[in-house]
């Protein structure tokens, strides 16, 4: 699946909650990318831009607003960097349960265990949602 095919399936599946996520704008994510000394894939820009606000199941992706959720990649990447010995190379976009589902340099997804990388990884972040977010839910 494309990222504009798991996008439109994830719009299908939001579920309804008292107080939904905002997407983004272009220039909220390009302040976070400084923030984080970190240039985001293209895929992973349109995600946050048309998607970050989908609610499906447990699994609640990093987002850029608002600042102050438990989401913020800002403060969810410095907690992976620092308590978590996540390296710096890889963007996490997910915590679950102290675990992180990151982005590499290659734009895979890798998981990040408690005790470090494992062997799980997605080809693309498209790959990632529709296997882990989706299929799992």
């Amino acid at each position: 699946m494309t990222i504009d095919e798991v996008i439109k399936k994830l719009r299908k599946l939001n579920e309804q909650v008292p107080l939904p996520y905002q997407l983004p704008t272009q220039k909220e994510i390009s302040e976070v990318e400084l923030e984080l000394e970190n240039t985001f894939s293209s895929d992973y820009k349109k995600f946050l831009l048309e998607a970050s606000d989908v609610v499906v199941g447990t699994l609640e992706p990093c987002t850029i607003v608002p600042k102050d959720s438990h989401t913020f990649i800002v403060n969810v990447a410095k907690e992976a960097w620092t308590k978590m010995n996540v390296p710096k190379n890889l963007l996490p976009i997910c915590e679950d349960n102290g675990n992180y589902y990151c982005l590499n340099n290659i734009n895979e997804v890798v998981y990040w265990s408690h005790d470090g990388i494992s062997d799980e990884k997605w080809d693309d972040l498209a790959s990632w949602i529709k296997e882990v977010w989706i299929d799992r839910t």
